[in-house]
């Protein structure tokens, strides 16, 4: 009766623990993403500092592919970066141009400590990517950031 019951409670804690993994987000593309940057440099300057935050599309050597709005770059700390994707996880099409192509981008500017969604006020966490305010069941997109001292890898 004893192994029985160790059995089950085992199983138990094994399929709860692995309930959410592998959930992905369906309103945005999968793209891939393998950045490195040097954030202590003067082209970073923003990111020199614990809090600051930046933007990498459109700096130069930086590659954003295809199907993302580029990357937010936050220095939590000086050893711990958090790096978000800017297409809005919820609704990501809700703001676009027909015409032109172009879409809304998250944005951080004057919303720090969050990251805000313009088109349908959405605002999120900085610090954890969760959805602190408005609607939807998605948070931010995070890619993995790797920081060694000098050089930041932001990769999925």
């Amino acid at each position: 009766m004893k192994k029985i019951l160790i059995i089950l409670i085992s199983a138990l804690l094994f399929s709860a623990g692995s309930c959410n993994k592998g959930v992905v987000n369906p309103n945005v593309p999968i793209v891939s993403i393998d950045i490195t940057i040097d954030p202590n440099s003067t082209l970073f300057f923003d990111l020199n500092v614990a809090g600051g935050w930046t933007y990498l599309n459109g700096k130069p050597g930086v590659y954003i592919p295809y199907g993302s709005r580029g990357i937010i770059v936050y220095r939590m700390d000086m050893n711990t970066f958090l790096a978000y994707e800017r297409t809005p996880p919820n609704e990501p099409n809700a703001c676009c141009n027909s015409q032109t192509n172009v879409c809304t981008a998250l944005v951080v500017g004057d919303y720090y400590p969050f990251v805000v969604d313009t088109c349908n006020n959405n605002k999120y966490s900085i610090l954890d990517g969760s959805l602190f305010e408005g609607t939807g069941s998605f948070p931010l997109i995070r890619y993995h950031a790797d920081y060694d001292g000098a050089t930041l890898h932001i990769y999925n």
